[in-house]
This record gives C-alpha cells, structure tokens and sequence, in this order.
C-alpha cells in the first residue's frame, strides 16, 4: 500500500462493484479484474468506516526502554562496521568492535532519554494500526458492467409485477353489473332510450267503436 497523492488531493473514483468486509477480499477481487483485461488505472478500494487501532504490547520501565535501544544501537553499529570494512577492508578486528560497541551505547542513551521525557504521560508500548468496517472495489462508469460480471455480482433486472384481475377499482371509476366504466366515456345520445312498442289494432274493436255511417259505407 502506498501513497501517491501528497494531502488535500482526492483521487476519483468510479460505482462500486463489490464490497468486503477483509482488505484481502478486495485485493483479490483487483486481481481478478486486472486479469479480465480491466484497466488497473480505473480500479480503486475505497475503505469505509476508518478507525485507529492501538495495541499495546507491554509495560515500558527503564529497562525495556534500555533493551530497545540496546536493539536499535547495535543495528546502527553493524552499518557503521560494514561502511568502515568497504572503505578499509584491512580495518582491525578490535575497530569494528569498538564501532558497535559507541552504537550500541549511543542507541541506549537515546532511548533513555526520550523514555524519561514522555514517561510520565506514557508508561507503555504500543503499535499502531488503521482498519476499515469494509472495503468497496469500485470502477469507472465504462467498465461497471464487465465488472460486475467478472466478480459475479451483477444484479437482476427488476420486474414489475402485473395487477391482479381482483384489485378493487381506482377512484371515479363506476361499477355497473360487476363491470367497471369509465366516467370519461359519455353515452350515446339515443343509446339506451325506450323504444315505444307498435300499437296493434284489433278489428272486432274497431267496428264496435265505429259509427253507423262507416258501417253501411263497408256494406255498400
């Protein structure tokens, strides 16, 4: 993990593609991106939720503080002692102990030093560590789709479903004989009127309720 952009710069990132809870997941997951032909440059992890996490390893007295300088001396020694044998490659023994000797004296001094300046707000060792609540793979916009196929995260296509033929009906819509009508359909002009039945004439009613006069005149 490195650092490429100093502070204050925020590198662009695309959609998310797959989300880990593991660092190791989402770094799996780039390699199998980088390995379906999907441009490294247009791939980020974005990590979300950060948190600084402090484990303390022990107490630190005066002699842990004069042990880890010891330790941190005697490394800065030996780098001496190999600068003065490159240099003079026929340096006597005794030089290149007494080089270790003054860095190892010199580390536990240091270290001594500053353990006695914080040692009263800080008593303990420790090392620190930053963790993410997960970790998010994400893309740019043009290679979101190949993807999601390659991590096999793609996700369905929403279907909406159809309307039951039971669904009670919509406002302002009238109910005739379990039939719905819409209000907007105005009726014929005509349509559903009364037809008025033909009248049927009865003829032994009708010389009944004729005069003389038509009578004779039907005789004739």
């Amino acid at each position: 993990m490195s650092l490429i952009n100093g502070p204050g710069r925020t590198p662009e990132v695309g959609e998310t593609v797959a989300t880990y809870k593991k660092y190791e997941g989402a770094q799996k997951a780039v390699s199998t991106l980088i390995e379906k032909n999907v441009p490294a440059r247009d791939i980020a992890i974005v990590g979300s939720g950060l948190r600084s996490i402090e484990k303390v390893t022990g107490k630190l007295g005066w002699g842990r503080a004069a042990l880890q300088g010891a330790i941190n001396g005697t490394m800065m020694g030996l780098l001496f002692a190999a600068f003065v044998v490159i240099w003079s490659p026929g340096s006597d023994i005794a030089l290149l102990g007494g080089i270790l000797l003054v860095g190892v004296s010199v580390g536990m001094m240091f270290r001594v030093i500053g353990y006695m300046i914080v040692r009263r707000r800080r008593d303990y060792a420790s090392i620190m560590a930053v963790a993410a609540e997960h970790y998010e793979v994400t893309v740019s916009a043009q290679h979101t789709t190949s993807a999601r196929e390659a991590l096999g995260t793609s996700k369905p296509r929403t279907v909406a479903p159809q309307p039951s033929s039971s669904e009670p009906p919509r406002y302002g819509v009238r109910v005739v004989d379990g039939a719905q009508q819409d209000p907007s359909a105005a009726p014929r002009p005509g349509a559903n009127a009364a037809v008025p039945a033909p009248e049927t004439t009865n003829p032994a009613s009708s010389e009944e309720n004729a005069g003389p006069s038509e009578t004779a005149a039907q005789r004739d």
